[in-house]
C-alpha cells in the first residue's frame, strides 16, 4: 500500500471535502508554551495596575506592536487560503508548538513537536508530544523521514501539514520558538522551578557537554533549555521533560508581579518567535487565562512506538495501534460536543 493510500486526506483535499459541511470555526491559540503566555498573560497583568486610558496606550505602542512584529501566517493555495479564522473562546481548539534551533547559515529543524488543544470552558488543555525522530510521510516530498525533517525541507507549513496529515486532523494555529528565547526568558523570569533529583548530564560523544545539578531551588535559562533538550534516557522521558518546563514556566509567568520586566520579557519573547495568532487573539486569550487565576490542568500523551535501527539511522516507528489512538484522542478533545466526564484521559492510554 503506498503513502498516499495510507494517509489518504491531505490539507488541500480536506479542506475541498468541507464544502458540503458546515465550516468549522477557528479559534484563538491557547499560548502553551512560555512565549505565548508571557506576551499577553504580562499585557493583561499590567492592565492590572493602571488606569484604563493608560493601559491602551501602552497596549497599542508596546504590546501590540511587538506581538504584530511576530505575526507570520502561513501562506496557503485553494480553497484553504480563502477561508479566515474565526475566534471563539468559548469552543476547543488546536495548536502546533515548534521549538526550533535555528542558527545563521543552518535551515534548523523543529527539535519539539507538540500538538496541542485547549478547551476554554472546562480550563482544560492536551499536550501531544510527537517524537522528533518519527518515521512518517512527509507532505509535498513523496517519501516517509523522520518527523522533524518536514521543518527543514519546508518550514513551518510544511511541518503544520505533516501533522495533519499524520493525525487526520487541522491544525488551527501554531507558534515557532527559537531554542535561544527560551534562555533569554527564563532569566528575565529569575528562573524556574523543575523537580530534578538526579544529575542529568550527557555522556555520550556524539552528543553536547551538558550536566544539570540536583535539588536548586531555581534553576536557569541555560539549564533549562539542557532540561528540554537532554537525550540520553528515553524519547518518552524527553518528551515529558518539555511538558513539565511548559507548566512549570507558565506558572512562574502567571505569578510574576514585577511590571518592570513586561518590556524586556515581551522584547525577547516577540524577537524568537513566529504564529499565526494576531496581537488581539493573544491579549484577549490571556485576559481568559488571567481571570482564572490558575494554570489549564494539563494532560499528556506521547505517540506510541519503538525505536529501530536501519541502514539509514535511527527512527522511532510508530505502532498502528498508536497512531489510532492519539487520532481517538485528538478526535474527543476537539468535538465540542465532548463533556467534562466523556473527555479520554490521554495518560490512561499511554500506560495500557
Amino acid at each position: 500500500m503506498s503513502d498516499q493510500e495510507e494517509y489518504p486526506l491531505t490539507r488541500s483535499k480536506r479542506h475541498q471535502n468541507k464544502k458540503t459541511k458546515k465550516p468549522k470555526s477557528k479559534k484563538p491559540l491557547i499560548i502553551t508554551a512560555i512565549i505565548l503566555l508571557l506576551i499577553g498573560t504580562m499585557g493583561f497583568a499590567f492592565r492590572k495596575e493602571l488606569v484604563a486610558v493608560a493601559f491602551q496606550l501602552f497596549l497599542e505602542d508596546t504590546v501590540k506592536g511587538h506581538i504584530d512584529n511576530a505575526y507570520e501566517p502561513i501562506q496557503v493555495t485553494g480553497p484553504a487560503g480563502d477561508e479566515e479564522k474565526q475566534d471563539e473562546l468559548t469552543k476547543p481548539f488546536s495548536m502546533l508548538l515548534l521549538g526550533v534551533d535555528e542558527r545563521e547559515g543552518d535551515v534548523g529543524r523543529s527539535d519539539t513537536m507538540i500538538y496541542a488543544v485547549f478547551r476554554p470552558e472546562e480550563h482544560r488543555m492536551l499536550l501531544m508530544s510527537i517524537p522528533r525522530d518519527s518515521y512518517v510521510p512527509i507532505v509535498g516530498r513523496d517519501k516517509r523521514d523522520k518527523v522533524n525533517a518536514a521543518y527543514a525541507y519546508g518550514g513551518t507549513k510544511m511541518s503544520v501539514e505533516t501533522v495533519e496529515q499524520l493525525l487526520q486532523t487541522d491544525v488551527d494555529y501554531y507558534a515557532k520558538v527559537n531554542f535561544k528565547a527560551l534562555v533569554e526568558v527564563v532569566d528575565a523570569l529569575g528562573g524556574v522551578k523543575l523537580p530534578i533529583t538526579e544529575v542529568i548530564e550527557n555522556k555520550q560523544r556524539i552528543h553536547i557537554k551538558l550536566r544539570i545539578e540536583p535539588n536548586k531551588p531555581i534553576y536557569d535559562g541555560a539549564d533549562a533549555l539542557n532540561y528540554v533538550r537532554y537525550r540520553e534516557d528515553s524519547d518518552y522521558k524527553r518528551t515529558e521533560r518539555q511538558r513539565i518546563f511548559i507548566k512549570q514556566a507558565t506558572e512562574r509567568a502567571l505569578s510574576l508581579g514585577n511590571i518592570t520586566k513586561i518590556p524586556q520579557l515581551i522584547d525577547i519573547a516577540s524577537s524568537n518567535m513566529k504564529t499565526d495568532m494576531t496581537s488581539d487573539f493573544i491579549i484577549d486569550l490571556a485576559e481568559l487565562l488571567y481571570e482564572k487565576g490558575s494554570v489549564p490542568q494539563m494532560s499528556s500523551y506521547m505517540l506510541k512506538g519503538e525505536g529501530e535501527n536501519n541502514k539509514y539511522g535511527w527512527y522511532y516507528m510508530l505502532s498502528d495501534q498508536g497512531l489510532a489512538e492519539a487520532q481517538e484522542i485528538v478526535d474527543n478533545w476537539m468535538d465540542e460536543n465532548t463533556a467534562a466526564a466523556d473527555l479520554i484521559d490521554p495518560e490512561l492510554k499511554l500506560n495500557e
